[in-house]
């Protein structure tokens, strides 16, 4: 069929959608008290400028019916308690999830004052350097393709890797792996597929959007609960599986597909079921594409993810969530001579994975109200086999190889109580770590088996309370951490671990506030490090220390609207024992955001690290049809090596970032948004040309000389266009996706690779030469589809 005719069917389709009938929707969920988790049955929930609204019954549970699809603001109210709304809530006429509540107890001097809720939600331990997505932003986020590590990097203080073909996350100045990710309370070790173990990134996301009730992220203040954490900590809240109905989501972007689907087990007719469940698989195709446009790499993933939520009864309930990949990343042959190409074919690894999490929860709630307690047991393991050659596509000459296990097993148990405006929490981790690693590195001549099997454990404190009619919030916690493998890990005074944070509300409006945290961090280092043997046999790095990182942060935070605020934050951070790659004298901060392993080295825990800088924001949620996120973060990041007096930038020290993210809903269910980032100048580490091209493909930088060069200013700027058609119960979604729409110029580091003739034979005598005119400016369309049912 000649394409014309095509052109004109997909339009006559397109027609027929958008006038077919528009059904009406409903929206469900249900309102809970946000310290005790009970069910507040009569609260009133109304959609914002409308006359729709219900109340919850002794279940907590609400129904609106008869809602015309669009995006609403949502309110609950409730005697005694403070006002909610949510901002940008999607009702759609099929496969909407719940969209549930959970009310604080106001505390006011007069009964009759309604107060309404902050929607820029703090954490008593953490006021500040917090953000929260719904599920709605995370979705429709420009420029995201639906990947949760995409969208984070457009949050304030996060930015990712520079021309790289990477999903780095890069913390207010902090290396990839001075993170920790959370999925419902259980820590995953990575969030992306094909990830540098030993730090993080990777290429592609591997959680799924389509499960997440929301996100949160924490740059620089921590609750006392959480373990390992330097620079930021991610919490992915899932939403439960629905218990009434059964209910699917498919959705098709340019790089993969995923199926979600989710309902209730054991349900009895006219009830809710007691046991409800959500499940979703992904398959790429990605390496699909790549091969036929005749690309050098063919990624290939696929991952799952699950969880089964089981209510014993009104106290006591059991969640068993799970998620992992599999990746097979290697080389296509090339069919025809491009230098560039066969650059990247010659030097990118051989990489199989495999991933896997799984954890089990026992949350139980007091029956008078007063506290619960949490008892989580999990399991994370990472079989990661890396591999590097001379000649990779017939896979002959190894000269890097990194085959390993690395598996943890943890029990953590957390007990809360409540006690008039105190908050006091504590509780204990235990970890089983076992790590197994065969080590090829010919080039630094490292050639060993490791196994090691050891324990962690920890203690942790936290206690936060309310004063002066809710004006003002202090938050005091206390963590230590031990081992049993390192020299001196098992001397819980080495990690005593204190924060404090405060926050203040000047005005009975609750406009003006100021927030502060000051604590005190610590690391244990990758196992990688740990698990290193040299050629004698014994663990070369037994005497690492603890890394440790020192914060301080104040910031001023103005609510401009309802909907809308200002805040400045200046921070502080300080580095020590950092761990030091003997080999190279760098910094082991510097590395991490490329495809190799990191830590599979000797090191010397001496060297030191400072970040400093100041933040704005502007945050608007969806009101009058747009929402609006505006941030600039200007910072300073340096770190030194065997010299304590010699300060030298990071590869993260970019110094400027800013970014832009907005959008606007038109008529007829059509959204436009967009996005635009801006970072500065990137220091890397020039290639040791001579030492390359002793060791080529292996590719040798000269650490010493890092800061002597930067990378041009990183610009691009996103689109996204949406647009919705409800029907009958299901919803069809298209959305057209434009990444890098002016088609700036991607900075990238200087790109080395043997001489060759226009044939691609390599000349005699080798020479290494820089691969010149490399166009990475293109304007990248994509097409995808959600459907929900």
């Amino acid at each position: 069929m000649q394409p014309k005719y095509l052109l004109a069917l997909a339009g006559l389709f397109l027609f027929n959608l958008s006038y077919g009938f528009q059904s009406k929707a409903k929206l469900t969920g249900f309102v809970t008290d946000a310290k005790t988790g009970e069910s507040i049955p009569g609260a009133t929930v109304r959609l914002v400028d409308t006359s729709l609204g219900n109340i919850t019954n002794d279940a907590g549970f609400y129904t609106i019916e008869n809602i015309t699809p669009a995006t609403y603001s949502v309110q609950v109210s409730f005697v005694g308690y403070e006002t909610v709304i949510k901002y940008g809530v999607v009702i759609r006429s099929g496969g909407i999830p719940d969209v549930n509540f959970q009310l604080k107890e106001a505390i006011s001097e007069l009964d009759e004052v309604v107060v309404i809720a902050n929607p820029f939600e703090k954490i008593e331990e953490t006021p500040l350097s917090i953000q929260k997505l719904s599920r709605e932003e995370i979705a429709t986020y420009p420029g995201g393709n639906n990947d949760i590590a995409k969208v984070v990097q457009s949050l304030p203080g996060v930015g990712g890797s520079v021309g790289g073909f990477r999903n780095d996350v890069i913390i207010r100045g902090g290396a990839p792996n001075e993170n920790v990710y959370y999925l419902d309370g259980i820590e995953i070790p990575n969030i992306n597929h094909f990830a540098t173990q030993g730090s993080a990134g990777g290429p592609v996301g591997l959680l799924n959007v389509s499960f997440f009730e929301g996100v949160t992220l924490s740059t620089s203040a921590f609750g006392a609960q959480y373990d390992n954490v330097l620079s930021g900590v991610l919490q992915f809240d899932q939403r439960r599986g629905n218990a009434r109905d059964f209910k699917t989501n498919i959705r098709v972007g340019s790089s993969e597909t995923a199926l979600t689907f989710e309902g209730p087990l054991f349900k009895k007719e006219n009830e809710d079921s007691n046991t409800s469940f959500i499940v979703s698989v992904r398959r790429s195709y990605l390496q699909l594409l790549f091969e036929l446009i005749g690309l050098p790499i063919l990624p290939d993933y696929w991952d799952y993810q699950y969880k089964l939520t089981h209510k014993l009864d009104d106290y006591n309930e059991l969640l068993i969530t799970g998620v992992g990949s599999i990746d097979d990343f290697r080389v296509n042959e090339l069919d025809e001579f491009d230098e560039e190409q066969q650059a990247t074919q010659d030097q990118v690894p051989i990489i199989k994975q495999q991933t896997n999490t799984i954890g089990i929860s026992w949350k139980n709630r007091f029956k008078d109200g007063t506290g619960f307690m949490t008892t989580t047991l999990s399991n994370n393991r990472l079989e990661n086999d890396f591999r590097q050659f001379t000649d990779n596509i017939n896979q002959t000459g190894l000269f890097l190889q990194n085959v390993s296990v690395e598996s943890e097993t943890k029990l953590r148990y957390n007990y809360t109580k409540f006690l008039d405006q105190w908050t006091i929490s504590g509780g204990l981790s235990l970890q089983n770590v076992n790590y197994e690693n065969e080590t090829i590195d010919l080039v630094n001549n490292f050639q060993y088996d490791g196994d090691i099997n050891f324990f962690r454990y920890g203690f942790f404190g936290q206690a936060n309370k309310r004063l002066w009619d809710d004006r003002l919030s202090l938050s005091l916690g206390v963590r230590f951490d031990a081992n049993t493998f390192t020299n001196d890990g098992d001397n819980l005074l080495e990690t005593f671990s204190p924060r404090i944070s405060a926050a203040y509300t000047f005005d009975a409006q609750r406009k003006w506030s100021v927030n502060a945290s000051l604590g005190r961090y610590f690391k244990i280092p990758p196992y990688t490090i740990l698990g290193f043997t040299n050629n004698a046999g014994a663990f070369a790095n037994q005497n690492a220390e603890y890394i440790r990182s020192d914060h301080a942060v104040l910031g001023l935070e103005y609510l401009v609207t309802p909907s809308a605020r200002f805040t400045l934050e200046g921070f502080y951070k300080k580095y020590d024992n950092y761990p030091v790659s003997i080999t190279d004298s760098v910094s082991l901060a510097n590395l991490g955001g490329d495809f190799s392993v990191l830590g599979n080295e000797p090191i010397a825990s001496v060297g030191l690290g400072r970040t400093l800088g100041v933040e704005f924001l502007y945050q608007k949620k969806f009101t009058k049809n747009y929402y609006l996120i505006a941030a600039y973060t200007f910072y300073k990041s340096e770190f030194t090596a065997f010299d304590p007096d010699v300060y030298l930038p990071s590869s993260w020290d970019s110094r400027h970032l800013l970014s832009l993210t907005g959008g606007y809903q038109f008529g007829n269910n059509w959204e436009i948004s967009g996005r635009m980032r801006y970072l500065g100048r990137t220091p890397f580490a020039p290639v040791d040309r001579e030492a390359t091209l002793a060791n080529y493909p292996a590719i040798i930088r000269d650490f010493s000389q890092i800061g002597a060069e930067r990378l041009d200013t990183f610009n691009q700027i996103d689109l996204r266009i949406d647009k919705k058609w409800n029907y009958a119960n299901w919803t069809l979604n298209v959305f057209l996706e434009i990444q890098n729409v002016l088609g700036s110029d991607i900075p990238e580091e200087p790109e080395f690779g043997l001489a060759r003739d226009a044939d691609g034979m390599v000349l005699s005598p080798r020479g290494l030469v820089q691969i010149m005119g490399i166009d990475n400016s293109s304007v990248l369309p994509s097409i995808g589809i959600v459907i929900d049912f």
